[in-house]
């Protein structure tokens, strides 16, 4: 059975909380913590700064972005500054409206409630979503008929915050509803080595060279939860093997068997640029017959291995088909054709 990608962004049951983005160990508590995304932590700051003053609660606030980029991670430094409990659910769990209802009724007044993959939300479970967010009440009919009759229940003023990866499957009624939206952007390698500095020390890894730190970011795919999930193999490893000093041939050691090469690019990931490659001679060629060719979903492909490749210049995407970059090819060793696209 093939193993569970160790440089996805997606959570995975491995991510002990303690090493995770979201972890309770490592989560950052106050705004002034958080590394990266600066736009969105100064717009933040400020709306946090003025509600806190006028004692209001705090906007709806719409986040996007790939996954383990720190939406979660956000969610729970809002609620630390605002004082407030954080109510924290997803799109699929909330199934009936009787979920939503059930949770909106019994939250206080500044209470804070998080909707994980919001995009996922039923249309009938929606609908209740927009009085609530707009005027702090629910209105659901009992019976039917001619003996149907709408009840009205009142709210405490909330915030509601949502994180998707899929932005553009929300719809245009919910979108309009967040005071706040922001899309959350890749980390660059300083800002992953800051935070895997703050790792090791919450860690308690003395031994860890800054060379090696600068290996582990540079592999992380701009993704703190793929950070520290590479941290944490390259601890075990380097317990084992190197009586725990984290040098950079440790790290290249530790992720090559893991199957992630200097690029942060996994057997997936090569295989994908390889059947291009091998198959269809560098592109142009359509993710249908990829997919094919693999023996994998083209969703899948889309969605969990394009976008790395696309972003760091691996694969170009035409009107044609995907097509090989020079740079693929000088990465895994293989003359790309220099007018495929």
């Amino acid at each position: 059975m093939a193993r569970d990608r160790v440089v996805t962004g997606e959570r995975q049951q491995e991510d002990h909380p303690d090493l995770q983005t979201g972890g309770p160990a490592l989560r950052p508590v106050h705004m002034r913590d958080y590394v990266g995304q600066s736009d969105l932590v100064e717009r933040l700051s400020i709306a946090l700064e003025a509600v806190k003053q006028r004692k209001d609660p705090m906007e709806h606030v719409l986040l996007h972005g790939p996954p383990g980029l720190g939406k979660t991670t956000l969610a729970h430094v809002i609620a630390t500054e605002m004082g407030s409990r954080l109510y924290t659910t997803s799109g699929p769990a909330l199934s009936k409206a009787g979920d939503l209802v059930g949770t909106l009724t019994k939250m206080e007044a500044g209470d804070i409630l998080f909707i994980d993959e919001i995009h996922r939300l039923p249309a009938a479970v929606e609908e209740y979503i927009y009085p609530a967010m707009e005027d702090f009440k629910v209105d659901f009919t009992v019976d039917s008929g001619m003996h149907a009759k709408v009840i009205t229940v009142g709210l405490k003023p909330f915030t509601l915050i949502g994180a998707t990866t899929r932005a553009g499957l929300l719809t245009q009624p919910l979108r309009s509803r967040f005071g706040i939206s922001h899309h959350l952007n890749y980390y660059d390698d300083g800002e992953l080595r800051r935070i895997l500095e703050r790792a090791i020390e919450r860690l308690s890894m003395n031994d860890v060279s800054t060379d090696a730190l600068d290996s582990i970011a540079s592999r992380s795919r701009g993704t703190p939860r793929v950070a520290l999930r590479l941290l944490r193999r390259v601890r075990d490893f380097a317990q084992v093997r190197s009586r725990g000093t984290v040098s950079p041939p440790v790290v290249e050691e530790a992720l090559s068997l893991e199957g992630v090469d200097g690029e942060g690019l996994d057997e997936l990931d090569r295989k994908y640029l390889r059947t291009i490659f091998e198959t269809y001679g560098g592109g142009p060629v359509g993710l249908e017959a990829i997919a094919a060719t693999m023996g994998d979903d083209a969703t899948t492909l889309e969605d969990v291995v394009e976008p790395y490749l696309l972003q760091n210049g691996f694969l170009a995407r035409t009107r044609q088909g995907r097509c090989l970059t020079v740079r693929a090819g000088e990465h895994l060793g293989f003359q790309v054709p220099g007018d495929l696209f």
